[in-house]
């Protein structure tokens, strides 16, 4: 008999195809009040599930005894109660290094975009303020030659410090759980206090994982601690940042600008304070967003889960489990 598989999520066809090869599939292309008491049916003899965002808690665990794997379209996984599905020897799996590159592209685009004011003056043309040359109160700031300070060097984190110590010839110094000697070997990465980063870089970009100890990690004294030159990014989670101190920050000119691509809400709602700043810059969670990155990220996702069934350890597994 096939292991059962709900997708709840939408996904590619060759990404259930691969699934519907070796598992019954159960497929909904997402989980809302009109079919949320068909999913709990199918949900109490699932063997896996599929997809990104849901929140597998006790609560839902409850309802599923057969489940095995978890499976989480996703590189990060505050969505899971990683001590819960120990507890019942569920394995679950994440897209660890498919979205690195694609992420580390968007990061570097916000970079771009706040410190040249893009999206800024892309309006000033299409208002038809642009009359004659621009003066130095338009002017941006460059990021070659910069200091990046880099929170959370996992695989996106490096991705990041290689565009910017080999195409911008930036400074790499970076804040981590644990040394990562790769990004000091490759990189000439340095190693920094989360003060010590704070203090000395241009651009500080955050890709710590959200987790208990990460909440509200960077708050009204982290943004004191930078230069009033810097620039902020967060490409991790909204809630890793203090937004209240963030807009504090910005509207008061403590840092230059900042560019966002995660919210503690999402969507972000229209009459939130952080849109009436002109040096912020926001993009709605597209880091990994293109068709190539989400495709294989599917198919690596589809690939462990499948692994996992069968009593394979996958790559992608879990570490803290």
């Amino acid at each position: 008999m096939k292991s059962k598989v709900i997708v709840y999520r939408k996904t590619y066809e060759q990404v259930l195809d691969l699934l519907r090869e070796q598992c019954d599939v159960i497929y909904f292309e997402r989980i809302d009040s009109s079919n949320q008491e068909e999913f709990y049916f199918h949900l109490k003899d699932a063997h896996a599930l599929f997809g990104a965002g849901m929140k597998v808690d006790k609560e839902l665990l409850d309802h599923a005894p057969n489940l095995q794997v978890v499976s989480n379209v996703s590189v990060g996984y505050d969505n899971l109660n990683l001590a819960e599905l120990k507890k019942r020897n569920i394995k679950a799996t994440n897209t660890k290094g498919a979205l690195d590159d694609t992420v580390a592209d968007a990061m570097f685009g916000l970079m771009l975009t706040a410190a040249r004011r893009i999206t800024e003056l892309d309006q000033f043309v299409k208002k038809g303020e642009w009359k004659a040359a621009i003066q130095e109160e338009l002017f941006g700031v460059d990021v070659h030659h910069k200091t990046i300070g880099i929170i959370g060097m996992g695989g996106i984190g490096s991705a990041i410090a290689k565009r910017a110590y080999y195409g911008f010839d930036m400074k790499v110094i970076y804040h981590n759980r644990s040394r990562n000697k790769e990004a000091e070997e490759y990189y000439h990465a340095e190693y920094r206090s989360l003060e010590e980063l704070l203090q000395e870089s241009d651009f500080v970009c955050n890709m710590a994982p959200l987790t208990p100890q990460t909440e509200k990690l960077i708050g009204e004294r982290e943004f004191s601690l930078m230069k009033s030159s810097s620039i902020f990014i967060n490409g991790s989670r909204g809630p890793v940042i203090d937004e209240d101190a963030l807009y504090k920050a910005l509207s008061e000119k403590r840092i230059l600008a900042a560019g966002l691509d995660v919210y503690q809400v999402e969507p972000l709602p229209p009459e939130h304070s952080l849109l009436t700043l002109p040096n912020l810059v926001t993009l709605p969670h597209i880091g990994s967003a293109t068709a190539e990155t989400r495709l294989a990220m599917g198919l690596l996702a589809a690939k462990s889960l499948l692994e996992a069934l069968n009593g394979g350890v996958p790559a992608t597994l879990i570490a803290s489990q």
